[in-house]
């Protein structure tokens, strides 16, 4: 068999809440057609439609089981692995490279003669993208679809999410367990006992982030883009050369920090919006866990690309035409796929380049 018919690059495609590999036949097909051969591209399956409903570390633990199983499958040819997730599946996809993770010291990477600490799935790691994924969970306002935006229900959102969503909804509220535990999404801000959430980010190449700025209904810039409410400007009007709908770019390096902390008045907090939900206590409790996780998640660095559908022929699908969910119906985000394609494609030079000199030296 040909070389070039034994691809290294694992590139996981993981799609978001009631959702289907379907999600990414478009993306699938162009990203192949622009990134060739040396891709194999794998839309999950395990996690589809209700049994996102299961919490993010059951569908996480599944999607972690899936992933090792696709790569035993082609264990001699695989060297390397990204991940491409859209909405939830950026916290399954954040919590299974956790269980993947492996602190491996190798005495050369599969591009380069320099030593890496840190594998996934025993590959070399080199890209994690999420679009439109609540990293600092939801509040509940305009950010669920079986709310339909009506003010007294996004009100009640905390209290009926779990009924409708489950488990998963608890821990998107960030009101999942007892009171005095910090909730799970917390807990993916930094190396717990749940796993090495933040050693197995920083293994990656590359982490990038694509942020909705507005018309997203489901997933609001803030949560998407890992921002403090203080650090979001009027975004460009103007797309990018080349890539219609996305306006800007920004590099954000890491901030050393000790990590998150759940203080005493964060499990008061919780405690109230557990037992006592009202817009009033869950803003307090949100806002003293959004800064919590945004300072473990700061701990490493980002590239953050900032999205925007306002002069799109319908741009109140923006959830969804960030990953082209349907071809016909969503084809605005087709600019978005092409960035995502090009910037794999210049990690992959990049890597070449590496070797490349290195081989020379």
């Amino acid at each position: 068999m040909d070389v070039e018919d034994k691809p290294e690059h694992l590139l996981v495609l993981v799609h978001g809440i009631l959702a289907s590999p379907s999600d990414w036949t478009y993306a699938q097909a162009e990203l192949k057609r622009r990134l060739g051969r040396n891709f194999v591209m794998y839309a999950s399956s395990c996690n589809t439609f209700t049994k996102t409903f299961t919490g993010i570390d059951g569908a996480g633990k599944r999607l972690a089981n899936e992933i090792m199983l696709v790569v035993k499958r082609r264990e001699h040819t695989l060297k390397k692995i990204s991940f491409l997730a859209h909405s939830l599946g950026g916290l399954i996809s954040r919590y299974a490279i956790a269980l993947l993770y492996s602190d491996d010291l190798v005495a050369a990477s599969a591009t380069t003669n320099i030593k890496q600490k840190g594998l996934i799935a025993g590959l070399e790691p080199i890209n994690f993208i999420t679009l439109a994924t609540p990293h600092l969970g939801v509040r509940g306002k305009k950010q669920l679809p079986f709310l339909f935006g009506v003010p007294i229900l996004e009100k009640l959102a905390a209290p009926i999410a779990p009924f409708v969503v489950g488990q998963t909804g608890r821990q998107l509220f960030l009101t999942d367990g007892k009171p005095n535990k910090p909730p799970l999404l917390l807990r993916m801000a930094s190396d717990s006992d749940d796993g090495n959430f933040i050693s197995a980010l920083g293994a990656f190449k590359c982490r990038l982030l694509y942020a909705n700025v507005s018309y997203d209904h489901m997933v609001g810039w803030r949560t998407s883009s890992i921002r403090r409410e203080t650090e979001l400007c009027k975004p460009p009007r103007r797309s990018l050369d080349g890539y219609k709908h996305v306006v800007d770019m920004e590099y954000c390096s890491a901030v050393p920090s000790e990590g998150p902390h759940f203080p005493p008045e964060a499990a008061k907090a919780k405690e109230a919006a557990q037992n006592a939900p009202s817009m009033q206590n869950t803003l307090e409790y949100h806002e003293i866990m959004e800064e919590e996780i945004i300072r473990g998640l700061q701990q490493v660095s980002w590239k953050k690309v900032d999205v925007s559908f306002h002069s799109a022929f319908w741009p109140f699908s923006a959830h969804n035409n960030i990953h082209v969910k349907n071809e016909w119906f969503h084809n605005a985000g087709a600019g978005v796929i092409a960035h995502v394609a090009d910037h794999i494609k210049q990690q992959e030079k990049q890597q070449e380049c590496s070797l490349f000199i290195t081989a020379s030296l």
